[in-house]
């Protein structure tokens, strides 16, 4: 029933479109800018209708504005985004809300940054974790803790392993990279380097990724405490391919 549309933007973001083929709704996740995303929705034949932000970030909520004086299409997002952008309906963990004609569950993923929320399709097996989780990676700890962010890695690694996991940003060679130095003695973490070496020189996108694969090949999934994954954490900080 749902369509997502990944919408290249900046240097390596993705805004995704998420199309309701019955009703003909559109949401748009994380507006980096309007005016792309406006154009890339028109040449679809699709409006948007509602505009979902993860986090605060600018380069999550900068098409916001645009997008609703173009539209009138309101926008979700936790309480931190109010400081760059108008806000009609804050939500927090728990709350359900309607994206598109289906219903999403809204999970408190602190750690990137404070107020991170996610946005989970349970029906249609979709989660949208913005920069919290990445292909094979994870955010920067910019506004909480190792510990908050491991706990983040586990409970989407807990859902089922063909839910499709909707990331920011086009990372994953980088971070495929730096798995295959972390834990150079696993077999699947090479042979997804090799693989996602190949999509990107045919200049393919690399997401979705899938719950499966991450718990396969994230060594932030695979970590074994917080400890281990604060270490791991610091150590891609610093990582130079």
């Amino acid at each position: 029933m749902l369509e997502v549309v990944a919408v290249p933007v900046l240097t390596d973001n993705y805004v995704w479109l998420i199309h309701n083929l019955d009703s003909g709704e559109t949401a748009a996740v994380d507006p980096s800018v309007g005016e792309p995303v406006l154009e890339a929705a028109a040449a679809k034949g699709w409006e948007l209708s509602q505009v979902l932000n993860t986090h605060w970030h600018p380069d999550h909520t900068g098409g916001n504005a645009a997008i609703q004086s173009a539209t009138g299409a309101p926008i979700t997002a936790p309480a931190e985004a109010e400081r760059v952008s108008k806000v009609d309906r804050i939500v927090r963990e728990g709350d359900r809300v309607t994206v598109a004609g289906r219903e999403a569950v809204v999970w408190d993923i602190p750690a990137h940054t404070a107020g991170h929320v996610a946005y989970y399709f349970a029906d249609e097996g979709l989660i949208f974790v913005g920069d919290t989780m990445f292909a094979m990676g994870c955010g920067r700890l910019f506004e909480g803790t190792a510990a908050q962010m491991y706990a983040n890695m586990q409970r989407i690694a807990a859902l089922p392993g063909d839910v499709r996991i909707y990331c920011g940003h086009e990372y994953t060679l980088a971070n495929a990279r730096f798995a295959a130095h972390a834990m150079p003695d696993n077999s699947a973490i090479a042979a997804r380097l090799d693989e996602v070496a190949a999509q990107r020189d045919r200049g393919e996108i690399t997401l979705p990724t899938t719950v499966a694969e991450e718990r396969e090949t994230n060594p932030f999934v695979l970590a074994t405490n917080e400890h281990e994954f604060a270490d791991l954490r610091a150590a891609k900080d610093s990582f130079r391919s």
